[in-house]
């Protein structure tokens, strides 16, 4: 089983305001990622938020640590309710291939260029939580390493979107 995870509990500096709620085509990031997830997921969670498309996790052991954080949440979760692996992408993350989960899987994988794009084996949940309480740094790069996460190279990398000119390119033109 798979529980998917969007982490949605960053403070969207670079955007200038709450880019979960941002939309594309009319639909709010936060909700294009739980859908997406959706299709390869056996259940969704969002982390970071109190409100949500979905079930709800703060993150661990605390905000403020960054998708590390969303993640351990998950990994946590998963390991307690039984799930094999996490499949996590950022709020931000658009245009999710439909072929992700055979590119990634089997666990523990990531997205080169996106490292917030993976699956992971939730029996690393303790590598990250000492990780998190260690004095090595917290990115998503050097806990894909402890774990000896393949990095994936895509041809076209899914949409990041951090800016509101990234959100433009994302939008099709006015009519």
């Amino acid at each position: 089983m798979i529980l998917g995870v969007v982490l949605a509990g960053g403070l969207s500096t670079r955007f200038g305001s709450d880019k979960a709620l941002a939309e594309v085509e009319g639909h709010s990031l936060l909700s294009l990622a739980v859908d997406s997830l959706s299709g390869w997921c056996d259940h969704v969670v969002v982390v970071g938020r109190a409100t949500a498309p979905a079930p709800t996790l703060p993150d661990w052991p605390r905000a403020g640590m960054g998708p590390l954080g969303g993640l351990a949440a998950a990994l946590r979760l998963a390991q307690d309710e039984g799930y094999e692996s996490v499949l996590s992408c950022g709020v931000d993350s658009v245009g999710l291939p439909e072929d992700l989960l055979s590119r990634l899987a089997p666990a523990p994988a990531c997205l080169a260029a996106q490292p917030v794009i993976g699956l992971w084996p939730a029996s690393s949940a303790r590598a990250l939580e000492e990780l998190l309480h260690g004095p090595e740094p917290h990115s998503m790069y050097r806990f894909a390493e402890i774990i000896g996460a393949r990095r994936v190279e895509m041809e076209t990398n899914p949409a990041n979107v951090n800016t509101p000119a990234d959100l433009e390119r994302l939008s099709p033109p006015p009519r």
